[in-house]
């Protein structure tokens, strides 16, 4: 070795290989290079003089044979710095394999090389290294010239892959190209592998996601040096504190799909929790290209997962952000195939793009990125040009005559598909049928199942949540079949709802959530099921049989239904007196049917009617004089008495002040001498003038009770019965029979009506014709005055209309129990 005086103080010498090759001889030799023109000025010692002539005779040789740069030809090969195309330069070699030799190692994941991709052609160019990022080197900012500092560990990540790698043989493979233009690059030894290994187990580089689609399968060893390096707290995870990420695998089962991303789990315990899926995003709502898929997505992932059995491993938890609960992300895998993935693949989910530092992803993260760009690339789901197919459903419980189309038609089949959007109740649902658009409101029939709380402030039914709760967890978006039977009064459809090919009443009541209607069960093939599954419920004193005692089977309950006024024990007859009552029969007009308890408003016919004629006369004259019209001086008070404008005829009539509102300047007010109710504007209240004041003539509305009778307590039964008496009743003429009349509750008469043209018998009236119609039945517990002798007599008729009633399923019998309520 030779050290010269010169500015770059280099040494010069002779190389050896191990086997013995002189290496500037060999090169002589070859013609690759040749001796330097001041060579033999330098050579001073007998020694150099002496290697200076060998290696002469090899250069002379060489040029003889027209070696290397002694050939005529010029040079075989040709040294490109640049690619014009790099896209088709790396669509051209994708999976091939290019010998190269690195030249340069600028920074731990970059490097120039020298790539020998054709026999004449050779490319040095800068290459990135595939699927990772090792910190930045110290470098200088160009055009100031300034320089940067490097990042920490960014020079140990530089001098490990030079100290390995610089100007050694390796081989390349093309995977893609960045944004920049730059070759996407794995570069392996030729013996020990792929350096980006060696890197991240060392801790000098962290996995990119942006290679992760070039690279598929081949992202996963990288993974696994990143978490190598984590675990050992190597180089850029010196000082890291793994975070618990999972629990292990939990077998679940999966309740409810909320979205296409979020799903709610129950375990073995009961206990209900909800899930995002990890590193996947539902069709964004924001994005209208994507806000259209959100339904299909939601379907598919419905269909897939709703009561399955599946595996839940919990990847990390998000925490509670502006706008977002804590969320719990975890991979959910349904015979060994992660779910995740396959909504992916199908092109109904996206793939979150994750921080650096966020631990809390899928572990099958490469994987879903690569079925991402797959779906893109192939236009499926969300990445179609095209819109998705929506259904449209047509909710034909809206209404009754809508329903009664449908069901016409729905009858007729068997077994129908069905899906269940909503559980309103133990036994009352939201149904689905795909295949007809239809959307209904489906009721179970032959059970009856205690009602749940409509909200917050309402009361539950005894074992009315745990109904619905049950119902919810059998049915819930569960495919179902369903069998209509027919309608009820508001639109609802009645029949049998099948899951898993199983009646799911015979379900609900042999967990003791619901009872059977005798009579209905008794008509129906599903009878004998039902019979046998509650009397199992009361054997092992499930639900509402909790407290059942066999002993009091068959005991005449007297639990009754509301009914319209409460009667005074010490009238005449309570005693149970067989003395027959003096009838008071009187000729009244029917002026007011109240909607909610149909009481009636009566005025009785005589001197009073014929006043109260002779007063609206004058009352009418008396408001059209413009002198009369004088307004509300304040604001009126709660029973105030005022003339009040009827929105009907315009016309003025005596009135009571029921409630006001003041902010909208309107009171609600009550009609004395007609009993009708409607809310005015004060602007439509006068004062009342003196000369028609209650006390020149007393109110002649009348409050009245149809005797004997019990309405029903489902709304739907009581509009019919209202329907009913304001057909055949309101604004007519009558004779009223009065029974009783209750001075505790304001003189309310108890009446028995006959139209004015038949014969007053006792037992062909109004009241027998509505207990015929099936709107109302007998009382179940009478008042002491109800049980006298012409009441026993007036009873027996009406017994014998309710039978009529019962036994021709009318009215609120049509499903064996009188209106929904089994007590009857």
């Amino acid at each position: 070795m030779v050290r010269l005086p010169s500015g770059e103080n280099r040494e010069y010498g002779i190389i050896t290989t191990q086997e013995g090759l002189d290496l500037p001889q060999h090169l002589l030799a070859e013609g690759l290079v040749k001796i330097r023109d001041d060579a033999s000025k330098k050579a001073e010692t007998e020694s150099q003089i002496s290697t200076l002539e060998k290696l002469q005779q090899e250069e002379a040789k060489a040029r003889a044979a027209s070696k290397g740069l002694w050939s005529k030809l010029g040079s075989k090969i040709v040294t490109k710095h640049e690619i014009s195309d790099p896209k088709a330069f790396a669509d051209n070699w994708k999976g091939k394999p290019i010998d190269g030799i690195v030249e340069h190692v600028p920074s731990g994941d970059r490097m120039i090389i020298r790539l020998k991709a054709y026999p004449d052609e050779y490319i040095q160019i800068l290459v990135l290294l595939a699927g990772i990022r090792a910190p930045a080197t110290k470098r200088a900012n160009q055009p100031e010239g300034k320089e940067q500092d490097g990042e920490p560990y960014g020079e140990d990540a530089r001098l490990f892959v030079q100290d390995r790698l610089l100007q050694r043989n390796v081989i390349v493979n093309v995977v893609g190209v960045s944004p920049q233009g730059q070759l996407v690059c794995t570069v392996k030894h030729p013996e020990r592998g792929s350096i980006a290994e060696f890197l991240l187990q060392a801790g000098l580089a962290r996995c990119t996601d942006r290679h992760s689609t070039m690279l598929g399968g081949e992202m996963a060893k990288l993974r696994e040096g990143e978490k190598y390096a984590r675990e050992k707290k190597n180089g850029l995870f010196q000082g890291h504190v793994p975070t618990k990420t999972s629990d292990g695998d939990v077998e679940v089962t999966v309740t409810k799909v909320q979205t296409a991303d979020t799903i709610y789990v129950r375990n073995r315990n009961g206990v209900e929790k909800r899930l995002n899926l990890s590193s996947v995003r539902q069709p964004k709502p924001s994005d209208p290209k994507q806000a259209v898929w959100q339904a299909e997505a939601k379907e598919f992932l419905r269909k897939k997962l709703i009561g399955k059995r599946v595996r839940a491993t919990t990847d990390g938890k998000k925490a509670a952000s502006e706008g977002y609960e804590e969320r719990e992300v975890a991979t959910i895998m349904l015979n060994n195939q992660n779910v995740a993935l396959q909504l992916v693949e199908a092109g109904y989910a996206s793939v979150i793009r994750h921080r650096r530092d966020d631990e809390d992803r899928s572990p099958h993260y490469d994987d879903l990125l690569a079925a991402e760009e797959a779906a893109q690339k192939e236009k499926r789901g969300m990445w179609s040009e095209n819109s998705p197919t929506t259904k449209n459903y047509v909710d034909f419980s809206e209404s009754v005559q809508k329903a009664k189309v449908q069901a016409s038609v729905l009858q007729r089949q068997k077994k129908i598909p069905a899906i269940v959007d909503f559980v309103k109740g133990g036994s009352r649902f939201t149904v689905l049928i795909p295949r007809e658009n239809a959307k209904l409101t489906f009721v179970l029939s032959c059970i009856r199942a205690p009602r749940s709380a409509r909200n917050a402030t309402d009361t539950s039914e005894p074992f009315g949540q745990e109904a619905h709760d049950f119902a919810n967890r059998k049915c819930l978006q569960r495919d179902v079949e369903i069998d209509v039977e027919g309608i009820d009064k508001v639109g609802g459809f009645i029949g049998t709802l099948y899951v898993n090919r199983e009646n799911f009443a015979k379900l609900l009541v042999e967990e003791g959530l619901a009872t059977v209607h005798a009579y209905s069960a008794e008509q129906s093939a599903h009878g004998p099921e039902l019979f046998a599954a509650e009397k199992k419920a009361k054997d092992a004193r499930k639900g509402i049989w909790h407290d059942y005692e066999p002993s009091a089977e068959g005991e005449d309950g007297d639990a009754t239904l509301p009914t319209n006024g409460t009667a005074s024990e010490t009238a005449n007859g309570a005693d149970g007196s067989d003395q027959p009552r003096k009838r008071d029969y009187r000729e009244v007009v029917i002026t007011h049917v109240d909607l909610t308890t149909l009481r009636l408003k009566i005025q009785v016919i005589g001197k009073g009617t014929g006043a109260l004629e002779e007063l609206m006369s004058k009352f009418r004259t008396f408001h059209l004089s413009p002198s009369n019209k004088t307004p509300l001086a304040i604001p009126p008070k709660t029973g105030d008495i005022v003339a009040a404008k009827f929105s009907e005829d315009g016309s003025w009539y005596r009135a009571r002040i029921r409630r006001n509102d003041r902010e909208a300047k309107a009171s609600e007010i009550v009609y004395v001498d007609y009993g009708n109710e409607e809310k005015l504007p004060w602007t439509d209240l006068r004062p009342l003038a003196p000369q028609f004041s209650m006390q020149t003539l007393k109110p002649q509305a009348q409050d009245a009770v149809l005797a004997f009778l019990q309405w029903p307590t489902a709304k739907e039964y009581v509009d019919d019965a209202y329907a009913y008496l304001n057909e055949h009743v309101n604004g007519r003429e009558m004779v009223a029979s009065v029974e009783y009349a209750d001075a505790k509750d304001n003189g309310t008469m108890y009446i028995v009506l006959f139209t004015k043209d038949l014969e007053k018998e006792v037992t062909e009236s109004v009241n027998a014709d509505v207990v015929q119609a099936g709107l109302a039945v007998v009382k179940r517990k009478l008042a002491g005055w109800e049980k006298g002798a012409d009441g026993t007599e007036v009873l027996k008729g009406l017994k014998e209309r309710e039978k009529k009633a019962r036994d021709g399923r009318l009215g609120g019998w049509e499903y064996g129990d009188f209106g929904g309520d089994e007590d009857i």
